[in-house]
């Protein structure tokens, strides 16, 4: 099973920011299903600890990482 609580799901947005996830408790669904589901199909994402993410809500937007660090999976195609 995968890890839930504790974790934020973070992938790159179309405009090269930093678009970030936090899974809600109790849905029934792993982390690694909400990134499958919410996650927009073919972009890489990385499963974090919310102690990785910029502590000053401030500065976020400006906040990057590289493409090659989302190594936890990729978003689904849902038919939408």
């Amino acid at each position: 099973m995968g890890q839930f609580m504790n974790k934020f799901i973070v992938f790159k947005d179309d405009d090269g920011g930093i678009s970030i996830i936090k899974p809600v408790e109790g849905c029934g669904l792993t982390a690694e299903e909400i990134a499958a589901k919410d996650v927009p199909a073919g972009k890489k994402y990385k499963l974090i600890d919310p102690s990785d993410l910029p502590e000053d809500r401030y500065f976020r937007n400006a906040w990057d990482m590289d493409e090659s660090e989302m190594t936890d999976g990729v978003g689904e195609n849902h038919g939408n």
